[in-house]
């Protein structure tokens, strides 16, 4: 079953470090199957909080999902995002 992960970047601290985590994140793709379905783009919040970016990004299951996200490339990037900004990341199965 499909699964998602969605990062919700509530607000940018640090571009600097921000850039840092974009290259990283980047080279952390690896073999890992991963579309990306939105990356930052025009968005409009209806209800809740504004976010200041929205990805959106698509893996066969929540097991590679869980994989890519936990794996050491993408938990150094990870770093560099903690520097960068404050961000909610959720992971949600498909139907």
């Amino acid at each position: 079953m499909a699964a998602y992960v969605i990062l919700i970047r509530e607000k940018l601290r640090d571009g600097e470090a921000m850039a840092r985590y974009a290259e990283a994140a980047k080279n952390a793709r690896g073999d890992h199957q991963i579309t990306p379905l939105a990356f930052y783009g025009k968005h409009e919040v209806t209800e809740g909080a504004d976010a200041d970016g929205v990805v959106i990004l698509s893996f066969p299951s929540m097991a590679e999902a869980r994989a890519w996200y936990d794996s050491p490339e993408y938990t150094a990037a990870r770093a560099h995002r903690y520097q960068a900004a404050d961000y909610r990341v959720i992971f949600v199965e498909g139907v």
